[in-house]
């Protein structure tokens, strides 16, 4: 066995730090998000569904299931009751009859623009509780090392995915505001 590099105090204390952490600003992050997406009769598993969908441009339900960190029954549950509001579409591909995949129906598209449009309608104390860090160093906080546990965790796909679907909200973010000035 090889020597171990920490004590268990260390480790005890770190695990404990970050779960009270963790569940302090999931809390949080939870109650902000079920306020912003109240008024759209949405939960947090459907809203998350139809922002990976939106942003992964079909992708497979286990796709979903693994950036969703939900389990692949409870990401096509989910997806079966957006798919009856006709928010979601399932599809197989020519290529691959064995994974089912989601896209986004036009209704879903315009419900997720309207979200972010409204994103100001709500509270969001996860927001007021950056804001003073963006302002003593002009920006928000990074997540480069909660990032890289996560990675170790989850693998490197999972970071993919996470900066893919990132980089495609810059995008459209920045496309549709681009085109509202002109």
């Amino acid at each position: 066995m090889s020597e171990q590099l920490y004590t268990t105090k260390e480790a005890m204390l770190y695990s404990q730090r970050t779960a009270q952490l963790s569940k302090a600003l999931w809390k949080a992050v939870e109650k902000d998000w079920q306020l912003w997406i109240k008024p759209y009769d949405l939960n947090i598993n459907e809203h998350h569904i139809l922002w990976i969908s939106f942003h992964l441009q079909g992708a497979s339900i286990s796709d979903v299931a693994k950036f969703g960190v939900m389990h692949v029954s409870t990401a096509f549950n989910f997806s079966k009751k957006l798919e009856e509001r006709g928010l979601l579409k399932f599809s197989k591909r020519d290529d691959d009859k064995r994974n089912t995949y989601v896209e986004l129906t036009e209704a879903g598209s315009q419900l997720i623009m309207r979200m972010n449009e409204h994103y100001h309608d709500t509270p969001h104390c996860i927001l007021d509780g950056s804001l003073p860090l963006r302002e003593l160093y002009g920006r928000f906080p990074e997540f480069l090392d909660v990032m890289a546990v996560v990675r170790n965790i989850y693998g490197d796909d999972f970071i993919k995915i996470f900066e893919r679907s990132f980089k495609n909200f810059k995008d459209n973010f920045d496309q549709v505001h681009s085109s509202a000035r002109q």
